[in-house]
């Protein structure tokens, strides 16, 4: 089966769609035939954008993005650490 992205509003979207479908008396089997995604997914979106509205799904994902860009730049610096630790280890032998 091919995955679909979802961006965090469309989930968002979707749960809002859910809650009054459950509200209506719909079973969760019911309910996620109806959105087209498994139960796990409906539960994994539930545990992670419950409660959210769609701006702070938007701010998670802007600091998400930030949070990788930030580890990248503290793995480059330890790079360079080592590589500059390397040569001055070196260069006291010599």
């Amino acid at each position: 089966m091919k995955r679909k992205r979802h961006s965090p509003e469309q989930i968002i979207a979707r749960l809002r769609e859910a809650d009054a479908m459950l509200g209506a008396g719909r079973s969760i089997g019911q309910v996620v035939q109806q959105l087209g995604v498994s139960e796990q997914t409906y539960h994994r979106w539930r545990n992670q954008y419950g409660g959210m509205k769609a701006s702070d799904a938007k701010r998670l994902k802007e600091l998400e993005q930030e949070n990788t860009r930030l580890k990248r730049v503290v793995a480059d610096q330890a790079l360079d650490k080592q590589i500059l630790q390397e040569a001055i280890d070196y260069l006291g032998k010599a």
